[in-house]
């Protein structure tokens, strides 16, 4: 089930690096180079295998973006807000 607007509001707010973009939950990272990068994927990866819920990923060089959204349940649920928590916990 899609969190209503309050809950998403709220659940934003313990979220300070994440935003509200067409529809998904957006994060941003920046790295020394392409390496770092590719590693912090693979953290991403594992974390997202284990909570089978996965994030679109775009990878530019050191630049990683990671959307996410629960596209079977057409928009944001409590398992994208529990996943965007436990990926702000990734050692960079």
């Amino acid at each position: 089930m899609t969190l209503p607007d309050a809950e998403l509001t709220a659940a934003l707010a313990t979220l300070p690096h994440w935003s509200l973009r067409d529809g998904m939950l957006v994060r941003e990272w920046r790295f020394a180079d392409f390496t770092q990068a590719m590693h912090f994927v693979h953290q991403v990866a594992a974390l997202a295998e284990a909570a089978n819920h996965h994030p679109d990923i775009d990878i530019r060089y050191a630049r990683v973006r990671l959307a996410l959204v629960s596209h079977d349940s057409g928009g944001i649920t409590r398992r994208d807000i529990d996943l965007a928590a436990q990926l702000d916990t990734l050692a960079l």
